[in-house]
């Protein structure tokens, strides 16, 4: 979940590589650093907290140098500190390293070195790793790059690695197993990034590195790739990246997370333009007709993310046994992998992730393919992971989310799962026409019904300097709007860190209730459909205990209204289709409590974007 960023070339690398962490640091802020290679020797600054602080420590020393590596850190093995930051130093002083991912049998190594009179400053796993190199290059005799490609042989875990040799540092070697490295090739230059957001105004030339591939960088030579197990050679297909600057900029925002959440409606229309055509009155996806066969035939479906992936997994599980008649199962990435699930081999696995990184899904997806089933992959970033490992699969097109605390990628992901629920009911028989036409033609019409509800940001943002000091918060929905509930919670306690818990309405009776009182805030999702009369009765409990109730309601809503102390309005829709308006309130609810509180929305602690580690 680390950030790497590196560069081999001919101009000063600090101001690259520091632009590119502060683009990364939405994959780690506990810590960051910097090597550069000056004269013969290596310069490197290290500090505790954002990348800012770092900045600040480099720019009143020397910051001069060609080739450089840096990285920003989400701390796994040791707290956050000076010393644990990367980049690591071996003992003897020569090579620098940086690394994203776990070295699970760190400690092994570590006993090993020690007993060869190797010593250790830090509490990290990844200290160990570049001594492991030295060792192996000193008991070889041999080029880094050997060195490198030996000792990756014996260890066990994930990462992804940029290490140089300060003796030879027009040299820059890569290394990817389970953790997410890209190269961007210029003109006499070289970058490396854990994605390809810190190289972007210099190409748009990139090579994402697969697992188990290793590779050699100089800044005017050919790229040398190679497989670390058996040294081959590898052709990689060069990628021409289609994001572009402005959508990783801030754009005006205070933050980027109210960015996004105002960039849904263009995103939701991105993710269904080409796609969805109403006029013709059908659903066009490639990746679904390649393998229609597949799903019509499917004895189920099993849908697997993590975090708010798996939110819209549970909005799609009622959507595609509604309207598809498949047996749906939602299971978390990270339990599906440890339980030994049962899966067949007419099963349909649909893997969802934002980043198309994330480790437990993605060891979700091999579990899948192994047992035969076909794999379907739901992600935001062309070229990930989960976009080459599965068989076949959807992009969203919600552009660049910076923020961590999910918004545009959740209603992305939500839209494309609507489509391929209504093109499976279709497929199936399972409706009628008009009823798939009408379906269609709500769809084509809900990124202007987002921008109706971004205009009640005025109102949630009076609510929520009502409700910014709570210690905790209640979210209650049914049927489909039950994981809205969840999502809400979950954006609450991300970003604001209150205490928040979403539970379907009729749960409420069964545990929750005995929390409520005059300081509690319950945010009830009760749009104008499904099982509005059971929200009517729930909300009226709320209040019979001195609760205080948000209301999410349809316009013109007439009994909710009654008892609710405050009520935000979503255009009317059809009920499979709410889930895409009544997230949007939840979401600016939670973020200006957050502002209101202090909390660093973009970077909340203990957090970050991608989650490529266990």
């Amino acid at each position: 979940m680390c950030g790497i960023v590196g560069y081999v070339g001919d101009r000063n690398a600090f101001p690259i590589l520091v632009n590119g962490l502060k683009r990364l640091e939405y994959r780690g802020y506990d810590s960051s650093g910097v090597a550069l290679a000056q004269n013969g020797e290596i310069t490197l600054y290290k500090k505790q907290g954002m990348v800012k602080a770092m900045e600040e420590l480099a720019l009143a020393g020397d910051t001069s140098g060609s080739t450089g590596i840096a990285h920003t850190r989400w701390a796994t093995h040791g707290q956050p500190s000076d010393e644990n930051a990367h980049p690591h130093v071996s003992n003897s002083g020569n090579l620098v390293l940086v690394h994203n991912g776990i070295i699970e049998n760190y400690q092994a190594l570590k006993e090993l070195l020690q007993d060869n009179g190797f010593e250790f400053h830090s509490e990290t796993d990844t200290e160990v790793l570049v001594n492991f190199i030295q060792y192996i290059q000193d008991q070889e005799d041999c080029k880094l790059k050997k060195a490198v490609r030996i000792a990756l042989a014996q260890v066990i875990g994930a990462y992804a690695i940029c290490i140089y040799d300060k003796n030879k540092p027009e040299e820059v070697v890569v290394a990817k197993l389970g953790s997410p490295l890209v190269i961007g090739l210029g003109v006499n230059e070289k970058f490396i990034g854990s994605d390809a957001t810190p190289f972007l105004e210099y190409t748009k030339d990139a090579i994402y590195l697969e697992d188990g591939e290793m590779a050699t960088l100089t800044a005017e030579g050919e790229l040398d790739i190679r497989l670390i197990q058996s040294d081959k050679a590898v052709n990689a297909q060069v990628h021409k990246l289609q994001m572009d600057l402005e959508s990783i900029e801030k754009g005006g925002y205070d933050y980027f997370m109210m960015k996004e959440i105002y960039e849904q409606p263009r995103a939701i229309y991105d993710t269904f333009r080409g796609r969805l055509l109403p006029e013709q009155g059908m659903i066009k996806m490639s990746g679904l007709e390649e393998y229609a066969d597949r799903f019509r035939n499917a004895d189920r479906i099993i849908m697997t993310a993590c975090g708010t992936s798996w939110h819209s997994a549970l909005v799609a599980e009622y959507l595609f046994e509604e309207f598809a008649r498949i047996p749906v199962e939602v299971e978390y990435g990270s339990e599906f992998r440890y339980r030994n699930p049962i899966i067949r081999k007419n099963d349909v696995v649909i893997a969802i992730s934002q980043s198309g990184e994330t480790a437990d899904t993605l060891a979700a997806i091999k579990m899948a393919k192994e047992a035969g089933a076909m794999v379907f992959g739901i992600c935001n970033v062309p070229g990930s992971t989960i976009a080459r490992e599965t068989h076949a699969g959807a992009y969203t097109h919600a552009g660049p989310e910076i923020g961590v605390a999910s918004t545009k990628a959740f209603t992305s992901q939500v839209t494309v799962l609507t489509m391929m629920a209504l093109e499976l009911g279709k497929i199936r028989g399972e409706f009628s026409t008009s009823q798939y036409r009408a379906l269609l033609n709500e769809l084509s019409v809900i990124p202007k019904k987002v921008e109706k509800v971004l205009e009640s940001k005025e109102l949630v943002e009076e609510i929520s300097a009502l409700y910014k000091d709570a210690n905790n918060a209640l979210y209650l929905g049914r049927g489909v709007n039950f994981p809205i509930a969840l999502e809400g919670a979950l954006k609450l306690k991300e970003i604001s860190y209150i205490h928040a818990e979403g539970y379907p309405a009729a749960e409420m009776k069964h545990g929750p209730i005995a929390l409520i009182d005059e300081n509690m805030p319950v945010i009830v999702v009760a749009p104008n459909a499904g099982h509005y009369e059971k929200l009517v009765s729930n909300v009226q409990e709320v209040k019979a205990r001195h609760g205080k109730v948000i209301a999410v309601v349809t316009e013109g809503d007439t009994e909710v209204v009654q008892s609710a102390d405050h009520v935000i309005e979503i255009p009317e829709t059809l009920e499979a289709l709410t889930p895409l308006l009544t997230v949007i309130p939840l979401q600016l609810l939670s973020y200006y409590i957050a502002v209101m509180r202090g909390c660093d929305v973009d970077r909340p602690r203990n957090l970050a974007k991608s989650v490529t580690v266990e």
